[in-house]
């Protein structure tokens, strides 16, 4: 079987070339700046493969384009020997394939295999009863009082004892630092320590590279391009004969498994010699609860590390831009921050409310997760009359959907986080909710986040004890605009430099 798809693929990629040179002028006329129709042209046989192509470094916002410009922000995107792939940023979709027809959109075997090397069977790859277990002891740890209060715990000891201290150095020292990789390091140091009770310290002021965390990048990076890869073959062929960038793959998935297993072994040992040690982390939790197989727990918390390490920081660096850009939304911020005390509890961090909806307002324009895919188990009619045949790829797309003029009104472009609040009686804010499967940057339905409310105490304690004390000024030529690309989950292209000033009396 593999002989026979290695003789495809080199049928396949010689007869490319030609038709390449035959097409090119044509596919030109596609790209996104053109001023043509935005929906792709498709030929026999490679269907819109060249567009696709042409539009890899810019991949969401085309889709977005594109959907931006269908009737029900729906389309089925042609690709090589006649396979489809289903594109929407419709909410009626949306529920259809999160919650109504859960079954039917699972994760799929095309996504699995893509990053089973590096998740394995974790609570992120999984599909079928095995997620369904894994959902069920999940759930149950993360609803925890305890979980909740060493969550705190550990983002307010990395945010005083590294991040305060580091912006304040920045700020004697007239530093430039990128914010984008200083945010990484606080939540990986964040993650590590709730998902293994294991402090990597990526937040020390040399900046330190982690062999642990320079793989788990390595691993993240190179297995979202096996999924993103137009030909899955590809990638196959590759990783058979160990070359190129499933070689660097292989070597990162070692590290990082390696490590984790020895962390779970320690942890082991740990909980086995000290019947009093209080279960904290999550890997304890796992292990005393009666998990004590090493590649499931390992599976998961891996699972958990990668849904944790950049969705945040992904979040919050172009919350930090947004903010900068809108001086009445700060000005806002430090007046609910100025009503709070120095150092805040949960229950007040839990009730700013303008700085809960400028976190939601910044997602919906830059959503850490811009895309989301599933794969048709059996065929199907998605409510707006899309046809969906079995093993077709379905993909909901939040980016797009945070660019609906249906969805968000005329002034979708503005970056306005009263959208998301109401004034009381008493003058007060409250927040107002969307649907989930109008905002989907959660997920929604059966698989919704575990971590939401986790991810919202960590961005608004770290927003809070940033924004206090010091301004965020970018450290760019004026005219600066920052460029979103997206892997696994979403960068701002090259970082985010910025300098640092100290407040006075907030204002």
């Amino acid at each position: 079987m593999f002989i026979q798809l290695v003789g495809l693929a080199i049928i396949f990629f010689l007869t490319l070339p030609f038709l390449f040179f035959i097409l090119n002028k044509k596919s030109e006329s596609q790209k996104l700046s053109s001023t043509s129709s935005v929906l792709p042209k498709r030929y026999p046989v490679i269907g819109s493969y060249l567009t696709l192509k042409s539009n890899l470094g810019n991949r969401i916002q085309w889709i977005t384009q594109i959907l931006q410009n269908c009737p029900t922000a729906t389309y089925t995107l042609h690709l090589v020997l006649g396979s489809r792939k289903v594109l929407t940023a419709y909410p009626d979709n949306v529920r259809h394939i999160l919650k109504s027809n859960f079954n039917n959109y699972p994760k799929g075997p095309f996504f699995i295999a893509a990053f089973f090397d590096f998740l394995g069977n974790g609570i992120f790859n999984a599909d079928g009863d095995s997620w369904k277990f894994e959902r069920q002891v999940s759930s149950h740890e993360f609803n925890t009082k305890s979980l909740r209060k060493f969550v705190e715990t550990v983002v307010d000891a990395e945010l005083h004892d590294r991040l305060v201290p580091m912006l304040s150095d920045a700020v004697s020292g007239n530093k430039v630092l990128d914010l984008q990789d200083v945010l990484q390091r606080f939540a990986f140091d964040n993650v590590c320590r709730i998902a293994f009770g294991h402090d990597p310290a990526c937040l020390l002021p040399s900046l330190p590279q982690t062999q642990f965390a320079d793989a788990f990048e390595d691993a993240t990076h190179l297995s979202s391009q096996r999924f993103r890869a137009p030909l899955s073959i590809i990638w196959r062929m590759k990783r058979f004969f160990n070359v190129g960038s499933e070689r660097k793959l292989k070597i990162a998935i070692s590290r990082v498994r390696d490590f984790a297993k020895k962390i779970v072994r320690e942890k082991k040992h740990e909980l086995s010699t000290k019947s009093s040690l209080e279960s904290v982390d999550l890997l304890s939790r796992f292990l005393n609860s009666g998990h004590s197989d090493e590649d499931f727990v390992t599976d998961i918390v891996v699972s958990f590390i990668l849904a944790g390490r950049d969705t945040t920081s992904a979040a919050l660096t172009w919350f930090f831009w947004l903010v900068y850009k809108h001086p009445e939304v700060e000005k806002e911020i430090l007046k609910e921050i100025q009503e709070k005390s120095d150092k805040p509890v949960y229950e007040e961090v839990k009730d700013m409310v303008y700085i809960h909806a400028s976190l939601c307002e910044a997602m919906r324009l830059y959503p850490p997760v811009p895309t989301d895919t599933k794969q048709a188990v059996e065929d199907d009619v998605l409510p707006d009359g899309t046809v969906v045949k079995k093993g077709t790829m379905v993909t909901y797309a939040p980016y797009a959907m945070g660019r609906m003029e249906k969805i968000w009104g005329s002034d979708w472009a503005e970056f306005k986080p009263e959208r998301w609040l109401k004034r009381e009686e008493a003058g007060k804010w409250s927040f107002v909710g969307r649907d989930p499967y109008t905002y989907p940057v959660f997920q929604a339905g059966p698989r919704i986040c575990l971590g939401k409310e986790m991810a919202f105490l960590q961005m608004k304690r770290l927003v809070a004890g940033i924004l206090r004390r010091f301004k965020v000024v970018p450290a760019a030529e004026e005219g600066f605009q920052p460029v979103f690309v997206a892997y696994l989950s979403t960068k701002m292209k090259g970082g985010f430099p910025i300098k640092v000033e100290e407040r006075g009396e907030l204002d």
